[in-house]
């Protein structure tokens, strides 16, 4: 890998090094390094492209890596990795994609992940997601998520999108069975004429399954954002979702909730807060030396820490 790739890889998995027990790395729609250990398997898919990633039951403390990198001007990379998670296993999954650009044509990454939590399964996955280069050529991410957990299971998502990225739309959909819990972290910045579209579909089938979705967003410049959640209770279930953007100069961000009971015991609730930064926020920092954009800086980082 050269300089580029290197940083890249450092911006979207940064804790990936050679003593790492289990990774692939995929460059430019092919895989160019893996490494796998006797509880943790990766295997290229032979019908598409993509890779199965099998973690044994009882695993505990598990680690995978399966970053991506494009570096390719005019590619548009297409990968689908399902990852099937044995009973009462404990893994961390570190995803995510960095595309670098210099060129005028497009460059783009569709990632379609699945997974399947067997029961009492648990799961922390991180993506990031993040575009740079000077070339007019678009850097696109657009990520699918697929969720199916069955009874007892647990999965944590922290999905970033650090900066970079100029078109995107997100979709994360996930049916949980009994006794399950989902939460959900996403962080997304746009600038210029950006645009970012999240959409989450959750359906609670289980007793006591519940889910927490929390989004915060900044939109910057002239750049659009829509988020999107759609959840429903079929049974005794609780639901939260929290959707909170800040808007600069002449950023749009519009929320679109639904949230269908169909169960008297199902409680659900949605919460949406969209408006720029509070004078009062902007004026305690100045009066500790800083100008009004650096206060700013200093929020916003706040915001999508």
């Amino acid at each position: 890998m050269n300089n580029v790739d290197k940083n890249l890889l450092k911006e979207i998995n940064e804790t990936l090094d050679e003593k790492t027990e289990v990774y692939n790395i995929r460059k430019n729609g092919e895989s160019i390094k893996r490494k796998v250990n006797s509880y943790i398997d990766i295997v290229t898919k032979e019908d598409k492209s993509g890779l199965d990633i099998y973690v044994k039951e009882n695993t505990l403390f598990g680690i995978v890596h399966i970053p991506v990198i494009i570096t390719e001007s005019g590619l548009t990379d297409v990968v689908y990795n399902d990852f099937h998670i044995g009973a009462n296993a404990n893994v961390i999954i570190m995803a995510g994609c960095g595309i670098h650009n210099d060129l005028h044509k497009n460059s783009e990454h569709d990632g379609i992940h699945r997974f399947y939590l067997e029961e009492n399964a648990k799961v922390k996955y991180v993506e990031k997601h993040y575009g740079e280069g000077k070339g007019k050529g678009k850097k696109i991410l657009n990520p699918t998520t697929e969720i199916y957990m069955k009874k007892g299971s647990s999965m944590n998502m922290d999905s970033v999108q650090i900066k970079g990225v100029d078109d995107t739309i997100r979709i994360t959909k996930a049916t949980l069975d009994a006794n399950t819990t989902l939460e959900i972290s996403e962080k997304i910045l746009t600038t210029g004429k950006q645009t970012a579209k999240t959409e989450f579909i959750v359906d609670l089938n289980g007793e006591n399954a519940s889910v927490h979705v929390t989004s915060r967003s900044v939109a910057e410049g002239s750049s659009t954002q829509e988020f999107t959640s759609n959840i429903t209770g079929n049974t005794k279930c609780y639901a939260h979702v929290e959707c909170d953007a800040i808007i600069k100069d002449e950023g749009k961000v519009k929320a679109i909730p639904e949230i269908y009971a169909k169960n008297i015991d199902a409680n659900l609730i949605h919460e949406a807060a969209i408006g720029k930064i509070a004078g009062e926020q902007l004026n305690k920092l100045m009066t500790l030396g800083l100008n009004e954009q650096e206060a700013e800086e200093v929020i916003i980082k706040g915001f999508l820490k």
